[in-house]
């Protein structure tokens, strides 16, 4: 495989940019004029150049001031797999290609500044992981099933189109193979690399969950699948053991219930799920677990909504939409996740563990042993979801890899036949905290906060503590997708592509007018409820007087905010640049 640059230096001119690649004589040349990118050498660089070191190279995107090139400016090194150093990018750099924006009117300035802000706010976002020689968007499985001319390619070249979360920035760059040595696939999801021991005997262990790009974006405005049968909040979980040259790994996916359905915010606490009734389900749905088929073999279901409820719909669905399909290599099983649990009977989750024990031995996991020889293949996966695939799902997963990594350890001779993971107290502390990380990651991704029950992930119990966090995370999430997530998604659709701007573009979509509710409403209902208070704290002469005044301005705040919520989508924050599919 041809590995990239590790290090580079940045040599600005006013009239191109110059990327070194410290560790070779090749450098990279951008006309901050024509924007062309060609090869040339250290002696083509300017003397009079502002140089600076980068880490490396996220792309390029155009915006309405013109191109700016995108780079990483810190990292931070996560660890090693399998001899090759992973790293976090920290840091982040936008630098236009134009000198100046005195060409730009002052809207268009406004609408420039307000796409910058998306673009640092997808950055921002924690979570994007890179490594100069190793292809971080595959399995060991899907590497070791590969033909040479694969191996013969660059990072570029073979990554899993899915993971890559700079393709679009890229798009420039993978039509010139040439420059392919200078830049590399960021991932964005969780990794955790630990090193461990258990009966004096040290190895490595690993997490790697990686978010797919595809049918991105934040929880209330993307669920279900688009019309290629790319499920919302799609993650691909990767657990990886190395020990004495073996290694072994366990994949298990979640994604959002793979139909058509929306659940779009209006004010209220958990909106209401509606089901699309004017599309044809099953073919979207097929096209996602073929797609799943030919990727990962044999599909299993785990299906962890409320069975009542406004949940229960969905599970119906799903349900009937797998057994409408027919097709043996899909089993379903739907587990009332909340119900069983309730009252903090959370032992109860070893039901669903011992439901499916039989299907995960026939599934196995993929293992390689010292003399590099795959002695065995995973078959299938689980593919776990539940409304947000965030919380219930990863106390699940977790369970479930515990349960491989037990198999896995025992057959690469580091635990003893019987001895289980969970006496193992200083790796189980390890463990559980890197799944709870993981979680808190998928979970700020997706829903802008960190996850629910992480306290039973983290210590094996419910804590009062832990349900105290989880309410205050709640709040968080209500206010986030009531009132923030339009801009969230609005960045993610515009880092990725789904979204094009134009140079000097006059007319974008940022401009929306709002309706007179949204001003005057809220406006009433603060002042009438700033009347009541006052009512209360200065009483007039008589008690009837005082109760009349409290009675009339309490009613017209009731009243407004009843109006409000009625009215409820006209006051969140809907995202401006993309118009996803409407549901009815």
């Amino acid at each position: 495989m041809a590995a990239t640059y590790n290090t580079f230096n940045l040599h600005t001119t006013p009239e191109k940019f110059f990327i070194e690649a410290c560790d070779d004589r090749d450098v990279l040349t951008i006309d901050r004029v024509s924007t062309e990118m060609s090869l040339a050498v250290r002696k083509d660089v300017s003397p009079s150049a502002v140089t600076r070191p980068i880490c490396g190279i996220m792309g390029t995107i155009r915006l309405v001031a013109g191109t700016y090139l995108v780079v990483i400016t810190r990292k931070k090194k996560v660890g090693d797999l399998l001899g090759h150093a992973v790293w976090k990018a920290t840091d982040f750099d936008i630098i236009s290609y134009k000198k100046t924006v005195l060409h730009l009117t002052d809207t268009q300035m406004q609408d420039n500044k307000a796409f910058l802000s998306m673009i640092n706010s997808v950055l921002n976002a924690d979570g994007f992981y890179f490594s100069t020689d190793y292809d971080l968007t595959h399995t060991l499985q899907r590497l070791a099933n590969t033909s040479p001319d694969f191996q013969e390619m660059t990072l570029l070249e073979r990554a899993d189109q899915r993971f890559v979360w700079n393709g679009h920035l890229l798009r420039e760059f993978i039509a010139q193979p040439e420059l392919h040595k200078f830049v590399y696939p960021v991932v964005h999801g969780f990794i955790a690399m630990k090193s461990c021991c258990i009966n004096g005997k040290i190895f490595d262990w690993n997490i790697i969950s990686r978010r797919s790009c595809f049918r991105a974006g934040v929880r209330y405005y993307v669920r279900g699948i688009d019309s290629e049968g790319h499920a919302a909040n799609f993650v691909e979980t990767e657990q990886i053991v190395q020990y004495n040259g073996a290694k072994a790994s366990f994949v298990q996916t979640r994604g959002s219930i793979p139909f058509y359905w929306s659940q779009r915010p209006n004010l209220k606490y958990k909106p209401k799920p509606q089901i699309s009734k004017s599309i044809n389900h099953l073919d979207g749905f097929q096209r996602h677990f073929d797609s799943q088929i030919i990727t990962y073999g044999k599909q299993v279901i785990l299906n962890l909504v409320n069975q009542k409820g406004s949940e229960k719909p969905l599970e119906q669905a799903f349900a009937k939409m797998v057994n409408s399909l027919g097709n043996g290599m899909i089993k379903y099983v739907a587990f009332d996740f909340h119900k069983e649990c309730s009252r903090m009977r959370w032992h109860r989750l070893q039901i669903l563990v011992d439901m499916v024990a039989e299907m995960q031995n026939e599934f196995g996991y993929f293992l390689v042993d010292s003399d590099g020889t795959v002695q065995l293949q995973q078959d299938g996966t689980f593919r776990s979801n539940c409304m947000d695939c965030l919380d219930r799902t990863n106390v699940i997963q977790s369970l479930l890899a515990r349960r491989s990594l037990r198999s896995q350890l025992e057959r690469m001779g580091v635990l003893h036949v019987g001895q289980r993971i969970e006496e193992q107290a200083d790796f189980e502390k390890i463990y559980k905290n890197a799944w709870a990380d993981n979680a808190n990651a998928c979970a700020k991704q997706y829903a802008g906060t960190g996850a629910l029950k992480t306290d039973f992930t983290r210590t094996g119990r419910r804590t009062q503590w832990g349900l105290l966090m989880d309410g205050w995370n709640s709040m968080i999430r209500y206010y986030k997708n009531n009132f923030s997530d339009g801009f969230r998604q609005d960045s993610i659709d515009l880092f990725l592509g789904n979204y094009a701007v134009e140079e000097a573009d006059m007319n974008t979509p940022l401009h929306e007018l709002k309706d007179w509710k949204f001003l005057t409403l809220p406006i009433i209902m603060v002042v009438a409820f700033s009347m009541c208070i006052i009512c209360l704290l200065m009483a007039g002469d008589t008690w009837t007087e005082t109760l009349a005044y409290v009675l009339f301005w309490g009613s017209a705040s009731v009243v407004t905010a009843g109006v409000i919520l009625f009215n409820g989508r006209d006051f969140v924050d809907a995202p401006k640049l993309v118009q996803k599919e409407k549901m009815d």
